[in-house]
């Protein structure tokens, strides 16, 4: 692996925070999650920022964190399913670590997001699945660009995902 980073992104429900979290564990990285540390340095939940910001307000504050996140050393960085969007954001992954798309079913992310109703501010709609499709339509091709490997979570655990990136960065012959 010729970058010191590793920088995990994919839609709501892939599985990002945990697999980044077990992984970090795994290559002795430091851990973060761009939103955690947004919400650290606010002082309050992305839910709120969106209510007092709006999307755009949140989005400039995620990233100036990934500008920040990114220039570190030794780090998994799982960020936000949006951060995506931003080309400044793509660039800075894409040019400052290995990037790992986390890919789920749109059912499988239906699911997940459902299990933490009220902690994700674009899904908090009448029908939260036709909004899975129509960020999946706009952000899968984003994702796909930048990716480096690219791991369906659907059917694996964090714990088996987070070794086969394991194998696939650290025990593969360059």
């Amino acid at each position: 692996m010729q970058n010191k980073n590793i920088f995990i992104i994919g839609p709501l429900g892939a599985g990002k925070t945990t697999v980044g979290r077990q992984l970090a564990k795994k290559v002795h990285f430091v851990f973060y999650d761009s939103d955690h540390e947004i919400e650290k340095k606010t002082g309050v939940s992305v839910a709120t920022i969106f209510e007092i910001e709006g999307e755009e307000g949140f989005r400039v504050r995620e990233q100036n964190m990934i500008a920040k996140l990114t220039q570190l050393d030794n780090i998994v960085l799982s960020s936000g399913g949006c951060s995506i969007l931003k080309p400044e954001n793509r660039q800075a992954f894409a040019s400052r670590g290995t990037v790992i798309y986390l890919r789920a079913s749109l059912e499988t992310q239906l699911k997940r997001t459902n299990q933490r109703k009220g902690t994700r501010p674009l899904l908090d709609i009448p029908d939260p699945y036709q909004k899975i499709i129509e960020l999946d339509k706009i952000r899968s091709p984003l994702y796909e660009s930048i990716a480096d490997y690219t791991y369906n979570t659907d059917i694996d655990s964090p714990h088996e995902i987070a070794d086969k990136i394991f194998e696939t960065l650290f025990n593969h012959p360059s």
